[in-house]
């Protein structure tokens, strides 16, 4: 079965056809799915993804563009909402510098923060990290989360920061910029990284891969991904799905 371990249903590009799409999914074989925060907002939809679909999973956290907004009293929120049984995951985390908003300090101090409750809440942490690689590793090693472990989610950097993370005992999150053709840096990465340690992930609605580039992205897509990482690895696509799902399932404690 084909477990997506990064998607974002409660995005509005489903607001249209959401319910008919998620209940489409087992059909396809998508057994497991794994909604991502990116916001209190996106937090508070999530948990009602997680209520209303028994194969919907969540992760609670605030990405690194919207810090800003974290203040004492929405992260006892947060860490309260940790504690809830279908909540899987701290994320997604982390620092993006390719923005200017808000500033670099204001991300790394809720980074740490929330890397800290992930180790109280004894969740696996989602990453995200752009333009960013030393500070997220630096950081990452600094706060020893070896202990809850985590995955590098849409990884960007190339196979020495691979090693890295590798060496931590993180998983490489894998999604549809693989099957580009100017993807190079990231199709070493998969030669490298052994299959035990790559996750499948769509960021949906984000990061469509071919064929359907341009196009709104969903779970029905990692297919796509899957056939790829069997291409570059020289391995049955049947062998990256029963792996790939035995992965998620071990880091997401299931």
């Amino acid at each position: 079965m084909i477990f997506e371990t990064h998607a974002h249903y409660d995005d509005e590009a489903f607001n249209q056809d959401r319910e008919i799409l998620l209940n489409s999914l087992s059909q396809a074989g998508i057994d497991f799915v794994v909604n991502v925060a990116s916001s209190i907002e996106t937090t508070r939809n999530t948990l009602e993804l997680i209520e209303q679909y028994p194969f919907i999973y969540g992760a609670v956290g605030v990405h690194p563009s919207d810090t800003a907004e974290l203040n004492e009293d929405n992260f006892a929120w947060l860490r309260q909402v940790t504690k809830l049984n279908k909540v899987v995951a701290l994320g997604e985390i982390g620092l993006d510098y390719y923005w200017d908003t808000p500033e670099r300090e204001i991300q790394k101090v809720w980074f740490d923060r929330q890397m800290e409750l992930g180790k109280e809440a004894k969740l696996p942490t989602i990453i995200h990290s752009r333009d960013a690689a030393q500070d997220t590793l630096e950081m990452i090693k600094a706060a020893n989360l070896k202990e809850v472990g985590g995955v590098i989610h849409c990884f960007s950097y190339g196979k020495e920061m691979a090693k890295e993370y590798l060496d931590l005992g993180f998983y490489i999150g894998i999604g549809g910029v693989v099957t580009f053709k100017n993807a190079k840096k990231l199709k070493e990465v998969v030669e490298y990284t052994p299959l035990d340690y790559i996750l499948l992930e769509t960021d949906s609605p984000y990061l469509t891969p071919e064929p359907n580039r341009g196009k709104r992205n969903s779970s029905l897509n990692l297919i796509y991904v899957a056939k790829e990482i069997a291409k570059l690895k020289g391995i049955e696509y049947d062998e990256v799905i029963a792996t790939t799902e035995r992965n998620a399932k071990k880091m997401y404690r299931l």
